[in-house]
């Protein structure tokens, strides 16, 4: 039962549009609708009042006498002879009115681009403003009867341009209301089984125009109740469309909604007692409910405390490629102290799928601010976000793809802003391929053959961050998994299931060839299953070769034949792949862990950047890392009880080895002594020059002049005492002969300084005195002593005293 607590309209969009019209006669100047006015100011006081007062029944009766009477008179003929009258009345006015012809025409050709509100409101300014007189109307009319029967798109705007034009031109809609009238009984009365998109044009126009109150209501509810009685065929169809367009504007309003109740009811009835197909059934259920849509329960909101709600504000609806440093210092802000409060806020950026996906890199910018502060949080969030990654294999469940892909996502994007190693993305991309696979011949339900979705991750994760793995190991890390990604995809590709009457997705090859191509733009894919075997198969030798010169491995252990014989992949048994048996182990293979940047490439992998440029990125098998580096074994396997974890081999000593081991343990053993004869001394803060070093300089310097080695005194500090040691160093080497030139440089700048200050201070001296002496000859004895007594203040010291300029050129040196 309808309460009347809900509106008329669906939206407040759409409450505009039916609701706020264009005044025309705010704008307009009078002389272009005063002839009309009166009329007009009278069916809006008159006609408007009527539609809404006047009484059911009464307007039954008046309908069921016209009914009559259009019984004898013949529907066909009364519209053929309206017709007729209108074309007449037509070239009638077009006589009168020949100068705004054209501009009627141009009026009547943008008719049907008008699709919107603003341009059905310009073309309504622009008629009353050209062609606003009696016979343009009738031919308005007549353009907007006669819509095609395909643009039902049209229809509300051309009536919102009747209801626009309604107050100044009061005489179109009645005319446009009696056109629909006789068009809707002239096509129930005929009763034929043709022509049923206009019949559904009618009486969706008849809809349309009720809505704007152009067309009365009880007249609508006739329309339908006439199209009850005969509630077969194409008046289904009619019925339908007319309750689709204005049935819930007519059972939400006051004055018509019992009516309208009423013979919704009674159209129910007729279904369950009439035999109606499929199609039939559908349309009327679908008109039934959206008039009166069934009682829903109302989705209960989870009640949540306001800091909760706040931290998902941020997170959910603020977090934006604009506003991350904004959301980042109020996420700071927040008391960290509170268990419940840290907890939350790392379990809300787990769920990355709440964030819109544009804005997932955002997320994975705040977490590497955030990280930076309190590093916990960092590591919480990875670890949900591979848990959720791992989850998504295990149940396989269709409705998280979408999480699965935000997922899959933000891990590459905290591989790009440094807070996860390649070592975990390289592991997570394998173990889409391994996950689940591990038994032969037998189908695995985690991936099944028709199951393409894991592709889609993979390429989701190599398009995020697989742009860095271009140079150095990186690079040939992800050849080695390219060549196990193209196989499993041949593999999924082999199935049985694939054929041509099923072929296989043409979304999923656009998708796979723009990640390659992305990546590896010269690369050269296998044509088959079986070169893709070929090249894996030597892939792996090499690997094994390699790993086998590098540590013998000892053959004594074993696996359960059960175990031993693993799903195939592309001609390779899994466990090769996954329990990190002799064969061949992935963790051992050139795919392991590089960091991402280039200023920590030479650290890790010590590589130069003139061996990356030899490297040919179009070549199909990758070749083998020269590094001899081991690393331990990764297992990612379905059933943890079935792998046996072998450990890494004892490597034997050599000779040069035990020779180290024992210098430095007699190395260690003579600091340890050293340390027990100190006596501990508290520390300087500033380290003093040794004085007695002073005295021996000139020593020093005459005994390396006779020498043929350069002596260096090295400081060194065990503890809190200072110890000193000679160095001799050949002149014959580089480093001595820098230094001994450097040496002679200064000395000889030393020296020009020297001089340069000297020959200064004379010139100087020599002025201020022929200065002195001119003056004494040109001044008076009184001047002349003023003057003598003012230059003696000014006098430098007599003599060349060179100590003190010298004493503070080695002051500031």
């Amino acid at each position: 039962m309808y309460d009347g607590s809900a509106g008329l309209w669906e939206d407040e969009e759409t409450r505009i549009f039916y609701e706020n019209l264009r005044d025309l006669k705010a704008f307009l100047p009078k002389i272009l609708y005063k002839d009309d006015g009166k009329d007009g100011e009278d069916d809006d006081g008159t006609n408007s009042v009527a539609d809404e007062k006047i009484d059911m029944q009464e307007l039954e009766m008046k309908v069921e006498e016209f009914e009559e009477l259009g019984d004898d008179i013949g529907d066909e003929e009364f519209s053929e002879r309206e017709i007729e009258e209108d074309e007449d009345d037509t070239s009638s006015g077009e006589t009168l009115c020949s100068s705004t012809g054209h501009a009627l025409e141009a009026v009547i050709q943008r008719l049907p681009t008008c699709v919107n509100k603003d341009l059905i409101d310009e073309v309504a300014t622009e008629f009353m403003q050209t062609c606003n007189t009696k016979g343009n109307r009738k031919r308005l009319c007549h353009a907007l009867f006669g819509v095609p029967r395909i643009r039902l798109d049209l229809l509300p705007m051309y009536a919102r341009l009747v209801a626009t034009l309604d107050p100044c031109a009061p005489d179109l809609a009645p005319e446009l209301m009696q056109q629909l009238k006789g068009e809707f009984r002239f096509r129930v009365r005929k009763k034929d089984q043709i022509n049923v998109e206009s019949k559904i044009k009618t009486v969706r126009f008849i809809g349309e125009l009720t809505k704007f109150h152009m067309f009365p209501k009880g007249e609508a509810l006739h329309c339908l109740k006439m199209l009850l009685e005969d509630f077969t065929h194409h008046n289904i169809e009619m019925a339908c469309n007319l309750l689709e367009v204005c049935g819930r504007f007519l059972y939400r309003s006051p004055d018509s909604h019992i009516r309208t109740k009423n013979l919704l009811e009674l159209m129910m009835r007729k279904k369950a007692v009439q035999n109606l197909d499929s199609r039939q059934l559908t349309l009327i259920e679908n008109a039934f409910f959206y008039c009166n849509p069934p009682e829903r329960q109302k989705v209960a909101q989870k009640e949540r405390p306001p800091m909760q709600e706040y931290i998902r504000k941020l997170l959910y609806k603020d977090l934006s490629k604009t506003t991350t440093e904004k959301v980042l210092r109020q996420i700071r802000k927040l008391p960290w102290n509170e268990p419940q409060v840290a907890l939350y806020v790392i379990k809300c950026l787990i769920r990355v799928w709440n964030i819109k996906y544009n804005s997932v890199h955002c997320a994975a910018n705040l977490l590497a601010g955030l990280a930076q502060y309190n590093e916990d949080v960092g590591l919480y969030v990875v670890d949900g976000v591979l848990e959720e990654i791992r989850l998504g294999m295990e149940t396989n469940l269709q409705k998280m793809n979408q999480r699965r892909v935000s997922c899959v996502k933000f891990l590459g994007e905290l591989y790009n802003y440094r807070l996860v190693e390649s070592r975990v993305i390289f592991s997570t991309l394998y173990s889409f391929i391994t996950f689940g696979n591990n038994q032969e011949g037998i189908v695995s339900v985690l991936d099944p053959p028709e199951h393409l979705f894991r592709i889609r991750l993979m390429c989701t994760l190599l398009d995020t961050c697989g742009q860095y793995f271009d140079h150095g190991s990186y690079k040939k890390k992800l050849d080695c998994f390219l060549v196990y990604f193209q196989c499993y995809i041949l593999k999924k590709r082999a199935d049985p299931i694939w054929n041509e009457g099923h072929p296989f997705p043409r979304d999923v090859d656009y998708m796979i060839a723009d990640t390659l191509e992305s990546l590896r733009p010269k690369l050269t894919t296998f044509a088959s299953l079986e070169q893709a075997v070929e090249s894996l198969d030597k892939l792996n030798k090499e690997h094994q070769e390699q790993i086998e010169k590098a540590t013998p491995i000892e053959q004594d252990t074993h696996i359960p034949e059960h175990d031993s014989t693993p799903f195939p992949i592309c001609g390779m048994p899994y466990s090769k792949v996954v329990t990190g048996s002799p064969a061949t182990s992935l963790s051992n293979s050139p795919c392991q862990s590089p960091m991402l940047r280039e200023e920590d490439e030479h650290s890790e992998t010590g590589e130069s950047e003139g061996e990356d440029e030899e490297e040919d990125e179009g070549r199909g098998t990758p070749g083998v890392e020269n590094d001899k580096e081991i690393t331990e074994v990764d297992i990612n396997d379905v059933d943890m009880n079935k792998v046996k974890v072998l450990s890494p081999p004892k490597q034997e000593q050599t000779v040069e080895d035990k020779a180290f081991l024992a210098a430095f343990d007699k190395l260690m053993l003579d600091d340890i002594q050293n340390r027990r004869e100190e006596n501990p001394k508290v520390p300087s803060l500033d380290v003093a020059v040794p004085m007695h070093l002073k005295g021996q300089r000139a020593r020093h310097n005459s005994l390396t002049e006779e020498s043929e080695n350069l002596n260096f005194v090295v400081m060194l500090k065990k503890g809190n005492k200072q110890q000193f040691k000679d160095l001799q160093i050949p002149l014959s080497s580089g480093l001595a002969a820098n230094i001994r030139d450097r040496q002679m440089a200064e000395q000889q700048e030393q020296e020009e300084v020297k001089r340069l200050v000297l020959d200064y201070n004379q010139r100087q001296e020599e002025e201020i005195y022929n200065e002195m002496l001119a003056q004494q000859r040109q001044a008076g004895s009184e001047q002349s002593s003023r003057s003598h007594h003012r230059f003696n203040k000014r006098r430098p010291p007599e003599g060349n005293d060179t100590s003190l300029v010298f004493a503070n050129l080695t002051r500031r040196r």
